[in-house]
């Protein structure tokens, strides 16, 4: 009998279905029409044992205990899913072939790994225990029954995600040991100063609320100082009006701040009234042709960015919506996914799937015609594709109005950014313009579009396409996580003009504006921070190495990770505003500062990734990581979190159980 392992039921119904009739459902599995059984996962029925499992005085909390490292690490069955596990048992002894069909993830590899090697551990029976050693894994990215068969018809040996495997272990025991100790070393010293709480850290939670701590410091100390620019109104000889910019010289620097803005008005005053009807030279103008490919399909990260610009989702919200047209509806691929590529293969379904959108989303009829399922984007790549591929539409048939609303947005976000590759990329011309008036530089530029491209599915209306959560003063890496539209907006359309050519500027205007304080986080921007951490990062090597990594957290956790310092009371939120409380700003403030910044964290990632690589292996993370966990909690040991002290302990948000009757009161 081969035993397929699923990670939770719905993906081993959808193996069901791609397998031989008849079916015989029994409890906790499915026997297929040859022999075989299908078989679940629940989640990850094994987890980690509590300190008080490797040593009773452990249970409770002193700092003469820190830090708890096993010597032998212990997984204890969740009792949740026992019941479950016990079945899983009793199928995988009786197998003589495994499959691993997990999640495509580093996560999925590990829950159904650590369910195989739980089994063989005290399997007694001697039975064909050669079956452990040739596991077979299928990676399901659709659950449509014919993209299954076609992955069944892949099988590849697991073994050759071992260190994808390692890699998930190496994080699980590394976020243990430094949730557990320096949880327990902070909570016990917060009691010292009056703190009750419980103060959670945690190696990605703690330095995400550091981002929105320090943001928030920033906005409340912020002092707004007036600023200045000068626009000339120019008209060339035909009469056609346009505007210029002026450009301050080195000379006029000392009246400057560090950004290049003009702090004097008199200066800027002057410049103004020095240029009111006066002529003006064309000193440079350089137009060029220029190009813009598509936007790569969705990854989660930036789809959940999306969604909660356009339509004010949280990231959880999106992620469970996701799981809903993944699992439920079969309307998407995988969603947790990292990458934003696809394998070539795939492009032999793209017509189909092309025209599956067309029936399942009426908003694409028309303009979908003008899709050519011939072109190939630079998302077609098998280098930049392993375990999973972007999130796309699959070929299941739906209307949409069987949705709900935000399903559909969703359904129609990915739709959009898939459709995209099949559209000539957007061309227009760009010209750049240098004028001189009176002794001084002015530029202009503007664009004219020569071909519309995929641009023409980006249709600009004003209460559809506002983005007021984009981050202030981002780098260039922040393109990576704006929409279409933020990257593309183009200048407006400049009159012909040429080099050498005559003007007249009738008018010089005097701006006063207003420096402002960067905007409160949002779920857009803070998951923007998430994954472009390598911003928030001073240390230039540091930096460098980031820039290489996913960023803080993973595809799967991000959203768990923001809704986790909201249940735990160290956020809230205020309309669309991410904001830190008392009790988190006191935490932040007690913490070494290693602790609340993304250098470390993202640094584990990106030696996780590595492991993963088979660049590196588990002891080159443990140790270094165990060495600098002694370190912090003796910081912890020795220092008092005054930053608490008067903080009332922080409430934590209770979730809230759906469908359960309100208790009849005793009399």
């Amino acid at each position: 009998m081969i035993l397929y392992i699923a990670e939770k039921p719905s993906l081993g119904r959808a193996l069901a279905d791609a397998l031989p009739r008849p079916h015989r459902r029994q409890e906790g599995c499915i026997y297929v029409g040859n022999g075989d059984c299908v078989s679940w996962c629940i989640g990850h029925l094994l987890e980690q044992a509590e300190p008080d499992s490797y040593d009773p005085t452990f249970k409770q909390w002193k700092l003469e205990h820190l830090p708890i490292i096993p010597d032998q690490w212990q997984l204890k069955p969740r009792s949740s899913s026992r019941k479950q596990l016990n079945i899983l048992k009793k199928l995988v002894k009786q197998a003589e072939q495994l499959v691993h069909v997990g999640d495509p993830d580093r996560e999925g590899q590990l829950l159904v790994d650590e369910l195989i090697n739980f089994v063989k551990a005290t399997d007694k029976t001697g039975v064909k225990k050669g079956k452990y050693q040739q596991v077979q894994r299928c990676l399901v990215n659709d659950l449509n029954p014919s993209a299954v068969k076609r992955a069944l018809s892949q099988l590849r040996e697991n073994r050759d995600f071992i260190p994808l495997s390692t890699s998930a272990l190496a994080r699980s025991r590394a976020d243990w040991l430094y949730g557990i100790n320096l949880t327990r070393a902070y909570t016990v010293q917060g009691r010292k100063v009056g703190y009750q709480g419980v103060l959670s850290v945690g190696r990605v939670q703690t330095p995400v609320l550091g981002l929105v701590v320090r943001r928030d410091k920033v906005i409340e100390n912020f002092v707004s100082k007036p600023f200045y620019e000068v626009l000339a109104h120019l008209m060339t000889a035909d009469g056609e009006p346009f505007t210029a910019k002026w450009q301050p010289s080195e000379s006029c620097q000392p009246q400057m701040d560090e950004e290049g803005r003009v702090l004097s008005r008199k200066l800027a005053e002057l410049v103004a009234k020095r240029i009111t009807d006066k002529p003006a030279e064309i000193t440079k103008s350089d137009t060029k042709k220029r190009r813009q490919a598509p936007p790569l399909p969705f990854n989660l990260s930036t789809l959940q960015i999306e969604a909660s610009k356009r339509y004010g989702m949280t990231a959880q919200q999106v992620l469970d919506n996701c799981q809903s047209l993944y699992e439920r509806h079969k309307l998407i691929t995988y969603p947790r996914s990292d990458s934003r590529y696809l394998p070539l293969e795939h492009h032999q379904q793209a017509s189909a799937v092309i025209q599956q959108i067309a029936r399942n989303c009426s908003t694409f009829s028309q303009i979908i015609q003008s899709a050519n399922p011939g072109i190939k984007s630079k998302a077609w790549n098998d280098s930049k594709v392993d375990a999973h591929h972007a999130i796309i539409p699959t070929l299941a048939a739906k209307q949409l109005s069987a949705l709900s609303k935000s399903e559909q947005h969703l359904y129609e976000l990915i739709s959009r950014q898939y459709l995209c590759q099949f559209f000539p990329d957007h061309r227009f011309l760009e010209t750049r313009v240098e004028l001189v008036i009176e002794g001084g530089l002015f530029t202009c530029k503007g664009n004219q579009i020569t071909d519309q491209g995929w641009k023409m599915l980006f249709p600009k209306k004003p209460e559809q396409f506002k983005h007021q959560n984009s981050e202030p003063n981002q780098d260039k890496n922040s393109k990576l996580n704006s929409t279409p539209e933020q990257q593309t907006d183009a200048p407006s359309t400049l009159p012909v003009l040429e080099q050498g050519q005559q003007l007249h500027c009738h008018r010089g205007e005097l701006l006063e504006k207003q420096t402002q304080p960067p905007k409160a986080f949002t779920d857009a921007t803070l998951l923007a921070a998430m994954t472009g951490i390598s911003r928030y990062v001073e240390d230039a090597e540091i930096r460098k190495i980031l820039k290489e990594t996913d960023g803080l957290g993973t595809e799967a956790t991000r959203a768990g990770i923001i809704e986790l310092l909201f249940k735990r009371g160290f956020l809230v939120r205020q309309g669309k505003q991410i904001h830190s409380t008392p009790a988190g700003k006191g935490l932040i403030s007690s913490l070494s500062e290693s602790s609340t910044k993304p250098d470390m964290t993202a640094q584990w990632e990106s030696v996780l990734n590595a492991i993963s690589l088979r660049e590196r292996n588990y002891q080159s993370f443990m140790e270094p990581m165990i060495t600098t966990l002694t370190q912090l909690v003796a910081e912890a040991s020795q220092t008092l979190p005054t930053g608490l002290q008067g903080v009332a302990t922080a409430p934590t948000r209770k979730k809230r159980k759906w469908g359960k009757t309100k208790p009849k009161t005793r009399k």
